[in-house]
C-alpha cells in the first residue's frame, strides 16, 4: 500500500512538470513515466489516460476554489444590499478577495496548469464558465439594485461584461505576478475600481 502511494506521489510530481513545461497538448504520457521512473502499465494502474491524470491534479484545488467563490456569492444574495463602504479594507467584499487570492497563490502551479497550459483539455473553457457563474450572480444582485433605486434593468452585455472585469483581475493576477503579498497588495485598488464601477451603474 505504502509503495503504490509513492508510486502515485512520483507519478502526480513528474505529470505536473511535464504539464506545466509543455501544456497538456503537447505533454507525453511516457516521458511523465520515465521521469517517474515507473511503466507505463504502473500509470495506467492509477490513471485511465491522460485527461484523468490532469483531472488528478487540478480537481481538488479547483472544488475548494469554487466553493469559496460560491459562499461569497451566496453571503452578497442573502445580506441587505450595501453601499461602497468607507473603508474598503475591512469590507465583506475585500475580504473575500483576498481570502480567494491567497488561496488561489496556494495553488499556484495548479492554477497556472488550468489557466495557462490546459489548451487541448477539458478544462481550457475554465475561465468561461466561472464569467458565467459570475454573471448570473451579477445579475441578480444588480436586478435587486435596479429595483431599489427604481431604474430599468442593466442590459444582458452590461452585465457579462461586468462579470468579465471581475474574473479577469484575479486571472490576471496570478498569471502575471509571482509573489503572494504582492498580490495582495495590488488588489485593494482593484477591488476598490470594482466596487466603484459597480456602483456607479445605479442612480443612488
Amino acid at each position: 500500500m505504502k509503495d503504490e502511494r509513492e508510486t502515485r506521489k512520483k507519478l502526480l510530481a513528474s505529470a505536473k512538470k511535464e504539464f506545466l513545461e509543455k501544456g497538456y497538448a503537447s505533454a507525453s504520457l511516457r516521458s511523465i513515466c520515465k521521469q517517474a521512473e515507473v511503466t507505463t502499465g504502473a500509470l495506467y494502474f492509477f490513471f485511465k489516460d491522460k485527461a484523468d491524470l490532469f483531472a488528478a491534479l487540478v480537481d481538488a484545488p479547483l472544488s475548494k476554489l469554487y466553493q469559496a467563490m460560491m459562499d461569497h456569492y451566496e453571503e452578497e444574495a442573502s445580506t441587505p444590499p450595501q453601499m461602497l463602504p468607507d473603508n474598503l479594507t475591512e469590507s465583506r467584499d475585500f475580504q473575500a478577495a483576498l481570502q480567494i487570492i491567497r488561496y488561489m497563490y496556494q495553488y499556484y502551479d495548479e492554477c497556472q496548469l488550468v489557466l495557462t497550459k490546459s489548451q487541448g483539455s477539458g478544462y481550457e473553457a475554465y475561465v468561461d464558465r466561472l464569467v458565467e457563474i459570475t454573471q448570473k450572480h451579477y445579475r441578480a444582485l444588480s436586478d435587486r439594485y435596479c429595483q431599489i433605486f427604481q431604474q430599468p434593468p442593466l442590459e444582458d452585455y452590461t452585465v457579462h461584461w461586468m462579470a468579465h472585469m471581475h474574473i479577469d483581475i484575479f486571472v490576471h493576477m496570478i498569471t502575471h505576478e509571482p509573489d503572494v503579498d504582492a498580490a495582495c497588495r495590488y488588489m485593494e485598488p482593484m477591488i476598490r475600481y470594482l466596487s466603484a464601477g459597480f456602483f456607479g451603474m445605479f442612480k443612488v
